[in-house]
This record gives structure tokens, C-alpha cells and sequence, in this order.
């Protein structure tokens, strides 16, 4: 390959990154709001003189929440992603430069000034850091929010809403005259393949969602909303694959029909599209005969519909509208069956088994999800110090025996780091994780022990020769410690099965009995059971306190229950019931041994066997190095 050639390569691709980015930045400021706009939706199918139950009281809400509402939390948002909390606060601040006096939703002022605020007050806070008197930390920091914040709400109000408004006009100029022409199918030669290249939030709620606003405040409806959220097109690709196909590609295609037509998650066809990527011109056939339907029954919908599902769709339907929405969505739904159906059949690969897996790995590239550099993977829980730090014990020890040198840390969810690469958490707070580290990869798992996916990720790093080396080794944050941490007189053999609330006093009792804790702490336990479970798998549940209730732990202590019979932490059972409180990282070398115990099935089945105290202290103190 020539130098050229390299060249332009490497220009292309990265700029098909930086359009990623933005793409994902973008839906970044609306994704979180999805709910407000939602409600607004409702409010508006409901009260509006032309809605189910109109209400001229209860209708006067949605004048103020679309002018006023949505684009203040699209610029708080925005402002937060980049400069955190007081990022946020400036955003909103600057938003209602552009608000106030507009007669129209300022959704794009909003995502103009939300990031700019942030960015203002972030440079100003590194610029500022570590010059301020003491004392004067709070008066500097308050004043200067309110300063910078008036100053770029007369900005915004004088200088760039009048342009954003301007704008806003030429645009809205632009779309009636492609309505009015008949032009609009052509649209979907534009958004279909924005949709595979993982696009699509930041078409529909950047670009489409604006002008579908607008039009629903004058007329009630707008078809805009209906363009990247027609669920027909992809429909028709699984269909076709079901029908035509063999091997995974058939098989999976039911339960991605499911996923996507009933709940609304478009991106899962978008792989059954790469690993034949013919199969585009499929979906643009469907998603122009879809819009050319909804046009001859002037269909339109009364707000974004999110997810994009048929129910969401149908939710979001005017009364009387729903002959056109339900044909619009099955015209594109056949079309796209028809063309792949064609190009299915002729395809030497019927099955698709290869390239479909080929195709999800270029779907986790495309949305950026799957990392190739990674120098620093976070494990993340409500504490930071309990479920987290036997996760990343157990995959640093991977690392190692891998010869991979990757920082591995654990901190709570609020704290994780700027730098993270992969963000590894439980399922059920993998959402909050990706509000706060939405560039990085997310992975989900069940067991914080020996989950299978930290396997699959170390052999993907493993074949991965491009990550960047550290120049220094990775400081080990594991040190020795005494071993008052975990006392024998703390291991408790042979309970009695309990209740899971008991099981949680009874090793917080422990705790504090030895003085590692307050009694308020037991009460912290129990609230951090009620948010996520502590059930960490392999028989071993590890209850500890949230954040907060680090100032109620005296020192660093663990306690180990057992219970022959097992208690119940949700669906599963746990045998042993390790109480942790942990100050600062003293706890986390017998944690680690815990957690390369438990990696070994037979040693746990050992453990929660054991008759011996001496076996299980030996196990968790005595490292095998």
C-alpha cells in the first residue's frame, strides 16, 4: 500500500470517528431527557383541541414545557457531559439565553450553548485551580458561575439566538419546500444508512425531532417524527432472513423481531445489514415507501416516539391517524422484505453464521462500544469498595497471568474517572455508568467473580497488539496488611438459614462488635441490599454500606458467615455472607485472595463446606504468591 493511499485511509476513517462522536454526542444531550419529552408527548395527544380528551386548562402545560422545559434539559445535559455538575448549571443558564424571546423551541440553540457553558466554566475552574486563598473557595466558585453565566446569557440572548432563529427559519424554509415538492421519500437515501452507521439518535432527536416540533406546535402532527423511527424497514430484513436464511442468521431472527418491532431497539438489525451490506438498498426501499405512504394519508405523529416500537408509534398517534401510521409501517416492512428476500436468496451464504458474528464485531466498532487502545478498565459500584474491588482483583489477576499491562481500579459509579477505556458494572447500573463515562465501553455482568466475560476479554485483548504500553509498570494498589482485618474469632460456621435482612445484621452486628464500625452502619447495609444486590455469584454475597456510610467505619474490617443451607439474595442463594467495611484500600489484598479463591469452583464448594475456620481463614489471608 502506498504512503498515499495510507494516508487517505487513515483521513477517512478518522473522520468517519469524529462523525461518530458527534453523532453520539449529540444524542448524548437528548437521550437522558427522552422521558420529559415523552410526557410532553402525552400531554400534548391528550389536551390539545385537537387531542383524545381535550382540556384547554391542562393544555396550557405545553406551551411553556416545549419552549421553556425541554431546552433547558438539553442544555443542563449538555453543559454537564462537559464540565460536570457546574457544567450543567452554566448550560441551563446560557439556554435561556436563546429561549427567552424566541417564539419557537431553541433545541439547537440549547445544543449550542448547553456544551459551550460547560466548557466555559471548566476551563475556568483548571485556569483558577489551586490559586484560590483558602477560604475563599465557595465565594469564588459561586460567584464565578453567576458572573460567567450572565455573561454568556447576554450573549446568547443578543448575539446567537437571533442566528439560531435565523437558522431555524432557512430550515424550516428548506423542509416545506421539499414537503410542498414531494421530495421527502428521497430523505430516507440519507437516513437509512445514517441509522446503520449507529446515527440514528442524533438524526431523529437532533435534526428531525427539532423541525417535527415545530411543525406539531402549528398543526398538531408531523410526519418528521415518522422518518428514522418507522420500525418497518428492519422488520422487513429479519423477516426475510427468517424466511430465507439458515443456520444463526435464521435462528435469531425471531427473537430480534421481538426486540426490535415490539421493543423498539432498532439496532438490532443493523448486523443482519452489515454482513450483506446489498441489504441497504432494501432499507432505503422500505423507509422511502414507508414516507410516501404516511404522505398520501398525512399521517404524522404528536411527538417523538422513543424507543421506536409500534407501541411507542402507535402511543404517539392523533386520534384518527392511525389507518396512515400502521400502513406507513407495514408498506416498508414489505418493500424491505421483498428487495432483501431477493438478495437473500441469491447469496452463497444462506447461513450467515461467519459473517454475522463478523458483522456484530463491526456494529460494537461502528457505535464505538468495542475499545482497541485500553490502558485503564474501572470496575464500578454504589461504594466502590466492595463488589467492585473483588471484580477488579479477580480480572487484574487475569491481566497478569496474561502478561497484559492494564490498569485495573474499582470506584463507586459517581467517581468513575474521565480516562476509563472499559467500565465494567452490574446490569443494573450500567445505565447510570454510561451517563457518566459515555465514551467509554460498558460491559454488563451478573457474577463479579468469575463471570465469563472477563475471559472473553482478556483473550480479546490478548490478540489486540496495538494497546498502548505503559512507560512505567502499573502501581500495585494492593499492600500488605495486618491481618486484624479478618479475624478467626470473625469466621462463623454452620448457621442456620436465615432471611437475607438477618443474614445482613447479623455480620454487621459482627462488624461492629469488633469495632470496625458504628451500629448505624448495619442500617447502610441494609439500604445497599435494597438499591442493588450484593449476591456476587459462585454461593457468595459480600453486603457492605454505601458511600456515604464510610464515616461510620472506625477501620478496615471483613467477617465471614456461613450457612450450609444458604440464604436467599433474590433468585439466587448465597452460602457465604461476607460483611465488609472498608477505609481507604487496606482491605483489598484479602479481598483479592477472596476473589481468586472463588474463581475456582471446587475451592468455593470447599469453602462452603468447610468445617474448619482454619481453611477458610488460610484462603483468604495467605496469598499463593
Amino acid at each position: 500500500m502506498s504512503m498515499n493511499t495510507q494516508t487517505n485511509v487513515a483521513s477517512q476513517v478518522g473522520i468517519k470517528e469524529k462523525i461518530q462522536t458527534f453523532g453520539r454526542f449529540l444524542s448524548g444531550m437528548v437521550m437522558p431527557n427522552i422521558g420529559a419529552f415523552i410526557a410532553w408527548g402525552l400531554i400534548t395527544a391528550l389536551f390539545i383541541p385537537t387531542g383524545w380528551i381535550p382540556n384547554e386548562n391542562l393544555g396550557k402545560l405545553v406551551g411553556p414545557m416545549i419552549t421553556n422545559l425541554l431546552p433547558l434539559l438539553i442544555g443542563y445535559t449538555g453543559g454537564k457531559m462537559v464540565g460536570g455538575n457546574r457544567g450543567g448549571v452554566l448550560g441551563a443558564i446560557a439556554t435561556m439565553g436563546v429561549v427567552v424571546g424566541a417564539d419557537v423551541p431553541m433545541f439547537i440553540g440549547a445544543m449550542i450553548m448547553g456544551p459551550l457553558g460547560g466548557y466555559v466554566i471548566k476551563k475556568f475552574d483548571q485556569a483558577v485551580e489551586g490559586k484560590i486563598p483558602a477560604g475563599f473557595e465557595m465565594l469564588v466558585n459561586n460567584f464565578s458561575a453567576g458572573i460567567i453565566g450572565m455573561i454568556l446569557a447576554l450573549l446568547a440572548y443578543l448575539g446567537i439566538g437571533p442566528v439560531v432563529l435565523a437558522l431555524n427559519n432557512v430550515l424550516r424554509a428548506g423542509v416545506e419546500a421539499i414537503v410542498k415538492a414531494g421530495l421527502l421519500p428521497l430523505a430516507s437515501l440519507f437516513i437509512e444508512p445514517g441509522k446503520i452507521l449507529f446515527l440514528n439518535n442524533a438524526i431523529n432527536h437532533g435534526v428531525l425531532g427539532p423541525i417535527g416540533i415545530e411543525q406539531s406546535k402549528e398543526f398538531g402532527k408531523s410526519i418528521f417524527f415518522l422518518l428514522e423511527t418507522n420500525p418497518g424497514p428492519g422488520l422487513g430484513i429479519l423477516l426475510a432472513y427468517w424466511v430465507f436464511s439458515k443456520g444463526m442468521a435464521k435462528e435469531s431472527a425471531p427473537g430480534a423481531i421481538i426486540i426490535h418491532f415490539l421493543g423498539g431497539i432498532h439496532e438490532i438489525y443493523f448486523p443482519y445489514v452489515l454482513m450483506n451490506p446489498v441489504l441497504i438498498l432494501a432499507v432505503i426501499a422500505g423507509g422511502m415507501s414507508g414516507v410516501f405512504t404516511f404522505g398520501l394519508f398525512n399521517a404524522g405523529l404528536v411527538a417523538t416516539p422513543s424507543p421506536g416500537s409500534i407501541f411507542a408509534l402507535l402511543a404517539m398517534t392523533p386520534k384518527g391517524g392511525f389507518a396512515g401510521v400502521i400502513s406507513g409501517v407495514l408498506v416498508a416492512a414489505a418493500v424491505s422484505f421483498l428487495v432483501a428476500s431477493f438478495f437473500i436468496k441469491r447469496s452463497k451464504n444462506l447461513s450467515g453464521d461467519e459473517d454475522l458474528a463478523r458483522a456484530k464485531d463491526m456494529v460494537k466498532e461502528l457505535k464505538g462500544t468495542k475499545k482497541t487502545v485500553v490502558n485503564k478498565v474501572v470496575f464500578a459500584c454504589d461504594a466502590g469498595m466492595g463488589s467492585s474491588a473483588m471484580g477488579a482483583s479477580t480480572l487484574r489477576n487475569k491481566f497478569k497471568k496474561a502478561g497484559l499491562n492494564i490498569e485495573v481500579i474499582n470506584t463507586a459509579i459517581e467517581d468513575i474517572p474521565e480516562d476509563a477505556d472499559i467500565v465494567v458494572t452490574q446490569q443494573s447500573l450500567t445505565a447510570r455508568a454510561k451517563a457518566i463515562a459515555p465514551n467509554a465501553e460498558h460491559i454488563s455482568i451478573t457474577n463479579f467473580v468469575n463471570d465469563p466475560q472477563y475471559d472473553e476479554l482478556v483473550e480479546r485483548l490478548s490478540r489486540n497488539k496495538t494497546s498502548k504500553v505503559h512507560k512505567e509498570e502499573v502501581k500495585e494498589v494492593i499492600k500488605e496488611e495486618k491481618q486484624e482485618i479478618l479475624l478467626k474469632k470473625n469466621i462463623k460456621l454452620g448457621l442456620p438459614s436465615v432471611d437475607k435482612e438477618k443474614a445482613i445484621e447479623m455480620a454487621g452486628q459482627l462488624l461492629v462488635e469488633s469495632g470496625y464500625v458504628d451500629h448505624e452502619y448495619i442500617q447502610a447495609m441494609k439500604e445497599r441490599e435494597e438499591m442493588v444486590s450484593t449476591y456476587i455469584g459462585s454461593g457468595v454475597a459480600i453486603p457492605h454500606g454505601v458511600g456515604a456510610a464510610k464515616e461510620k467505619i472506625k477501620k478496615s474490617g471483613i467477617v465471614v458467615l456461613q450457612f450450609p443451607d444458604g440464604v436467599n439474595f433474590g433468585e439466587e442463594k448465597a452460602y457465604l455472607v461476607i460483611g465488609i467495611a472498608g477505609v481507604g484500600d487496606e482491605h483489598l489484598k484479602i479481598l483479592a485472595n477472596i476473589a481468586t479463591t472463588l474463581e475456582d469452583e471446587k475451592k468455593a464448594q470447599e469453602l462452603i463446606n468447610a468445617n474448619d475456620i482454619e481453611v477458610i481463614y488460610r484462603a483468604f489471608t495467605v496469598s499463593e504468591n
